[in-house]
């Protein structure tokens, strides 16, 4: 039970931190420059240099809507997670100050943009959701395995496309080029910030690569038997997973031994158990 109330309470404090990301990124970076780049938030920023309406209470209004839609697909869990930041989202945006920490309209959507998919992505981490737009991503992707970032990207290119009638085409040009950079980065940070590679050899020299420069590194390989497509002959071929930083030098070892080793590397993600 104890260890249950400390999870909790560490996902509760990444849900804060994530949402005042998202409320900086909106005050500080997006509205002051009146460019709606997505999602619940750039609604608000329409409707307020529209009609002057707050946007914290625009986001509530959308996020309790939201919530409603959520219980029906989600279940009781995620919408539990939703409603709390459904609820301080809007907290975080009438808390935070409203100013303009940088004049140059470009770099303030790039920044924004950057800020916006770190939150995002953070929450998503967690299973959790600033409210929202950022709903029907979930939904999507527990019923259609649609990534969050796509159907993210397609909801927030709709609200883009009303930045032409609220700011003028410049704005939506900015907003668009702000959603594609929070896809890009969301999509980094979905699939994991410590990257890797995977290396496999095939080598005349096989055993003494294995003996002499896996074992220096103190890396791990697997023997996979394989077949050449042209000869038909087996052979066998070692794949070995490293660090970026090890990846030159395992690379200089394996040429030292033999220069015509056939080399192939791939980029990982994310490595999970085996040491990693």
């Amino acid at each position: 039970m104890g260890r249950k109330i400390i999870r909790w309470g560490f996902e509760l404090i990444i849900i804060m931190i994530a949402l005042e990301i998202l409320a900086v990124s909106i005050n500080m970076f997006y509205a002051p420059h009146n460019v709606a780049a997505g999602g619940a938030t750039g609604i608000s920023i329409l409707l307020y240099d529209a009609f002057k309406w707050n946007r914290a209470i625009v986001v509530l209004s959308i996020n309790i809507v939201m919530l409603i839609l959520s219980w029906i697909t989600l279940g009781r869990t995620t919408t539990a997670r939703i409603t709390i930041g459904s609820f301080l989202l809007p907290f975080f945006l009438a808390v935070t100050p409203n100013i303009s920490l940088v004049s140059d309209r470009t770099l303030a959507v790039i920044v924004g943009g950057a800020l916006y998919a770190i939150g995002i992505a953070i929450l998503y981490q967690i299973d959790a959701s600033s409210g929202g737009t950022t709903v029907p991503p979930l939904i999507l992707k527990k019923y259609f395995n649609v990534k969050p970032a796509l159907s993210l990207l397609v909801i927030d290119t709709m609200v883009c496309v009303l930045n032409i009638w609220s700011s003028g085409i410049e704005a939506f040009i900015l907003a668009l080029f702000s959603s594609v950079i929070t896809l890009l980065i969301m999509n980094y940070v979905e699939t994991g910030m410590d990257r890797k590679k995977t290396v496999y050899i095939i080598s005349n020299q096989l055993d003494r690569i294995q003996q002499e420069v896996l074992k220096d590194n103190e890396q791990s390989f697997t023997s996979i038997e394989v077949r050449g497509g042209f000869s038909g002959n087996n052979r066998e071929m070692l794949m070995v997973v490293v660090e970026n930083s090890e990846y030159q030098r395992l690379i200089n070892r394996i040429h030292v031994i033999d220069h015509d080793a056939f080399i192939l590397a791939n980029n990982v993600a994310e490595v999970h158990g085996g040491g990693f």
